[in-house]
């Protein structure tokens, strides 16, 4: 079994401070996929130097915003850093890498982190920016024999069910009708399939996302924008696909659930 575990962490200092290595310690992934790192590669190498990762990173050119990395306990063959955009608030938010399996063959694996997006301000136009070039490059990523996974935190719920308060959401960033098409096409023209919400039944939820603020955890008032989504051969070998949710507010390192995936392979 290889074990992919994504995760948005709200800062990988922050993180750790709140008890992030316990988790890491207690899981074991083999393949640990992590956005908004909000930290330079010597920091993020710190902090998982204990367990001698292969480190795929690429930060924000903006301090202190997004950044993406791949850390895997298997070879890397090669590593892609960004999205080829250009447009500086696009840095830190796509990073891929070919891992080589025990048996020679590749997996494909990309950190995502998509724009949250502001609705009715050019934020918007900045998420739809990238979420084109993201689209475009996941068809090439696809194919009905490519093994790839594209993991994140991809802020898009993309049905009623992917999210606790949808009607008050209906025209907020996050859940707009224009945002969630994107992901039909991947889906149905693409062909990638979105495991968490094969695996988790028709909902509501799982979440991976509540505010810090308020009662949202407690109450289970969330958003499920963290998915991991794999190609059709992928997808096929999946065994198991859970969201450590933790037991209780105070024992989160982050607001976000890690998605985590066991894939035969």
């Amino acid at each position: 079994m290889l074990t992919v575990a994504t995760v948005n962490v709200n800062g990988i200092r922050a993180a750790f401070k709140r008890g992030m290595a316990d988790w890491i310690e207690a899981r074991r992934p083999d393949v640990l996929l992590l956005q908004e790192v909000r930290a330079t590669d010597e920091i993020l190498g710190d902090h998982l130097a204990a367990d001698g990762w292969h480190l795929a990173h690429e930060a924000s050119e903006t301090k202190g915003r997004a950044g993406v990395a791949i850390a895997s306990r298997l070879p890397m063959h090669a590593v892609r850093i960004g999205i080829g955009t250009g447009v500086p608030t696009d840095s830190g938010r796509w990073v891929e890498a070919d891992l080589e399996l025990p048996g020679g063959e590749l997996l494909t694996v990309v950190s995502a982190y998509v724009h949250s997006g502001q609705a009715d301000t050019p934020k918007m136009a900045e998420k739809y920016a990238f979420l084109d070039v993201m689209t475009k490059r996941m068809a090439e990523l696809a194919g009905p024999d490519a093994r790839a996974v594209v993991a994140g935190d991809l802020n898009v719920a993309h049905r009623e069910v992917d999210i606790k308060n949808w009607r008050g959401n209906r025209k907020a960033a996050g859940f707009l009708p224009e945002e969630r098409a994107y992901l039909d096409r991947w889906f149905d023209e693409q062909g990638w399939r979105d495991l968490g919400r094969e695996h988790g039944g028709e909902g509501p939820g799982p979440y991976t996302w509540w505010s810090w603020r308020g009662q949202a955890f407690d109450n289970d008032s969330g958003w499920r924008i963290d998915y991991q989504l794999a190609t059709p051969a992928l997808a096929d070998r999946v065994r198991t696909v859970e969201v450590d949710r933790a037991a209780t507010y105070d024992a989160r390192f982050s607001d976000h659930a890690p998605v985590v995936v066991a894939y035969d392979v």
